[in-house]
């Protein structure tokens, strides 16, 4: 029997990340990172997808990976229209979605595209998604926002915040389904869920200006100072755009979309840089503490996670205002590659539902 090969596919916002797997085997895993100055001259996201695919496939090339076995192509989902939790086969509708940005614009979008295009070029490759950042389990008092025009949204990261989960659920013995957790994801975008036997019912918009900022992004702004900025006249639609998702958090205040190089700073005595690293931890904290609430205050662990977890005085940060509330576990980095490697080789078996988009 001849082994396949499972190629798991990430692009983030700043950074493209994946690996390929011999059935359950890792064989490599490889992370690219990508500074504001090098994708600032993309105008728009989807123009990265060349980019992002030729650094894949000459990794591949140098590597000297046979493509003809791989049978399978899995990418981090993007943000078509919101869905249920699973696997997804990518089809025509979703590739338009895809690269229409349907429910907003984000480097995930390029997942899907890129898995089928690779997948295309093989001898009966499959190409897939999982778990996508619209994955929408809200309750239904989660979306009132405060006004009719606008209701809260679920954008997050969803693939890597039940996989960690569903990890530590695993490590005490325990069923993701029968345990509540708020699962902090830390990362170029924050999304902080509250995770209630099996679903995550409240969770902030981690993409369109919700919770705390990131490195790359403002999360909740005033709103009211926010609408007098739009009429100021100063900026552009795409400009203000930009400044809540893009140039929005660290990078606006220190000029780096990089927590490390933020961290560094901090550590090197930058008064401002150290401001701004501790009201990140702050607002995480802080946002950690309201999805608590959420959960009435039944919560069996907070878990943080995403690379923001590297950096142990986050860490400490967020844990001296929340371990009152649950214990913290903390998940460096995250799980998502061996996560869409997993399902993907759960579908080559015929052991999960595989569903259509529609």
């Amino acid at each position: 029997m001849i082994n396949r090969l499972i190629l798991a596919i990430n692009p983030g916002s700043t950074s493209t990340k994946f690996s390929l797997f011999e059935e359950e085997k890792l064989v490599f895993e490889k992370t690219l990172r990508h500074s504001s100055e090098e994708l600032k001259k993309f105008e728009r996201i989807t123009d990265q997808f060349h980019f992002r695919r030729n650094l894949i496939m000459n990794e591949l090339s140098e590597r000297k990976t046979d493509l003809e076995k791989i049978a399978v192509v899995v990418g981090r989902g993007g943000l078509i229209k919101p869905i249920e939790s699973g696997i997804y086969n990518v089809n025509q509708r979703m590739k338009d979605d895809l690269a229409a940005g349907f429910s907003g614009q984000h480097a995930s979008n390029l997942g899907g595209l890129i898995a089928d295009d690779i997948a295309s070029s093989l001898n009966g490759a499959s190409a897939y998604i999982v778990d996508p950042v619209v994955v929408d389990e809200l309750q239904s008092i989660a979306r009132i926002s405060g006004h009719p025009e606008i209701e809260r949204k679920s954008i997050f990261h969803a693939l890597n915040q039940k996989a960690v989960a569903r990890i530590y659920a695993t490590s005490i013995g325990r069923r993701y389904e029968d345990l509540n957790f708020v699962v902090a994801h830390m990362g170029g975008g924050v999304s902080v869920g509250a995770h209630k036997n099996g679903r995550v019912i409240d969770v902030n918009n981690a993409l369109n200006g919700d919770g705390p900022f990131s490195p790359e992004r403002s999360g909740g702004l005033p709103s009211g100072q926010l609408v007098d900025l739009c009429f100021s006249g100063r900026f552009s639609y795409d400009e203000l755009k930009e400044m809540i998702t893009g140039k929005g958090g660290m990078v606006a205040y220190l000029g780096t979309n990089s927590y490390i190089e933020v961290c560094k700073m901090a550590e090197n005595g930058d008064k401002k840089a150290i401001l701004i690293r501790d009201a990140a931890s702050y607002q995480i904290g802080k946002e950690i503490g309201a999805m608590a609430a959420v959960l009435n205050g039944k919560v069996d662990a907070i878990i943080l996670t995403g690379g923001m977890a590297y950096q142990v005085t986050n860490i400490i940060a967020i844990r001296s205002m929340v371990s009152f509330i649950a214990n913290v576990v903390v998940y460096p980095g995250e799980d998502e590659l061996k996560a869409l490697a997993f399902n993907g080789l759960l579908a080559l078996d015929g052991k999960i539902e595989i569903k259509t988009y529609e």
